[in-house]
């Protein structure tokens, strides 16, 4: 895909416009999902050192040997991941930033199973 697809254009914009209202504290990490068209990516990052406190992946240590139906399911489970990862940080809420895409289907998935773990958002 070219840089200037109009759909990568749009993304970008959806990207800048919410990166202008999130910011990330050390007291409220912000927490963005990145999804390619194969595995999900979620990084809990600290704006303010310019430091990522705690990440998880579909490709990470944490799902090895994890059977997943579909990618949604896949995307939930790297949600209990991230945050049982994150309350073993001690961190207990976080600022959802999803990344520029849409708030259905994996990226939802995967804020449901943050949330299930006992991440506040």
């Amino acid at each position: 895909m070219a840089k200037t697809s109009p759909k990568l254009v749009a993304r970008r914009k959806r990207i800048k416009r919410i990166r202008k209202k999130i910011f990330g504290t050390g007291d409220k990490p912000r927490m963005r999902v990145f999804k390619s068209n194969r595995h999900i990516y979620v990084q809990i990052i600290d704006d303010e050192k310019q430091v990522t406190l705690v990440a998880a992946s579909s490709q990470g240590k944490d799902l090895d040997g994890v059977e997943c139906a579909n990618k949604c399911e896949q995307a939930l489970k790297v949600g209990e991941a991230i945050g049982s990862k994150a309350l073993a940080a001690g961190i207990k809420e976080v600022v959802y930033d999803r990344g520029g895409n849409l708030y259905h289907g994996r990226v939802k998935a995967l804020s449901d199973g943050a949330r299930k773990s006992g991440l506040k958002f």
